[in-house]
């Protein structure tokens, strides 16, 4: 007699829908940001924070606005969302702005926020805080400011210079103390063109790097916020330098490229 053979029921696996991503919560609302489709093999590099592997060593990275079609539309200021990729076009980080929805419409701008970076895995591993501040660059009272930490420990923070015409930044160490330094065109330069923010040496005598606004076209640029940036690195920058310096791209894309609402 032949025994008889136990046939396992089928399964059906569901195909997962396109457009699936990873997922980040932004004022308490579910955001989907863009799927990534392959993965980068983070090597572990001594003393780099947790999940900065790839950003210690890459040279470039491009910062991508994600378009909202809301806030081109009616003009309802919504948080931002960011992609961070590699030259080749491959997703290694997304961000995505948390902030209170009364703040972004009153202050827009200059509103305070906190902005999650994520990695592949969907852990954290950077947070950027900004405190409010108003939107008139040019005051000494109101200067410019950004925190960048990991896992909860101070990388460095961005800090505005005091300056009438031409833009100036500092990024400090945990400390305090000056690793670099940006400047940037005369207020209103760089139309229909990209627009360079050169990174300097500590002292300010040697060029090390470079922070580029990429010109988008004339509709995008006229119609949305979306922007894009290149972020060069200096070659003997430490990990938590480069952190705090992409930490400064996205300041830089709040006080110069970023349309109230209402406008």
């Amino acid at each position: 007699m032949v025994p008889s053979q136990v046939v396992p029921a089928p399964t059906t696996q569901q195909p997962q829908p396109l457009g699936v991503g990873p997922y980040t919560t932004v004022t308490g609302h579910a955001v989907m940001l863009t799927p990534q489709p392959a993965m980068m093999i983070q090597q572990t590099i001594p003393g780099c924070p947790r999940g900065l592997e790839i950003m210690a060593q890459s040279d470039q990275l491009v910062v991508e606005q994600k378009r909202e079609l809301l806030e081109a539309f009616t003009g309802y200021e919504v948080g931002n969302k960011y992609s961070i990729n590699t030259p080749s076009g491959q997703t290694v980080y997304w961000a995505a702005e948390e902030s209170g929805c009364c703040n972004r419409q009153c202050c827009g701008r200059g509103r305070s926020f906190r902005m999650r970076v994520v990695d592949q895995q969907q852990s954290e591993v950077l947070s950027l805080d900004r405190p409010l501040r108003c939107s008139c660059c040019c005051c000494w009272c109101c200067l410019q400011e950004l925190e960048v930490s990991s896992g909860g420990v101070l990388l460095g923070t961005v800090t505005q210079e005091f300056s009438i015409f031409y833009p100036s930044f500092s990024i400090r160490g945990p400390d305090g103390d000056v690793r670099l330094q940006i400047t940037g065109p005369c207020w209103g330069c760089g139309c229909c063109s990209d627009i360079e923010f050169p990174v300097m040496s500590a002292d300010g005598q040697r060029q090390v790097g470079l922070l580029t606004k990429r010109w988008g076209g004339i509709v995008k640029e006229a119609f949305t916020d979306s922007k894009t940036f290149s972020v060069h690195f200096p070659r003997d920058a430490d990990p938590a330098t480069k952190a705090t310096l992409f930490g400064a791209a996205i300041l830089l894309g709040y006080v110069f490229f970023e349309r109230d609402g209402n406008k």
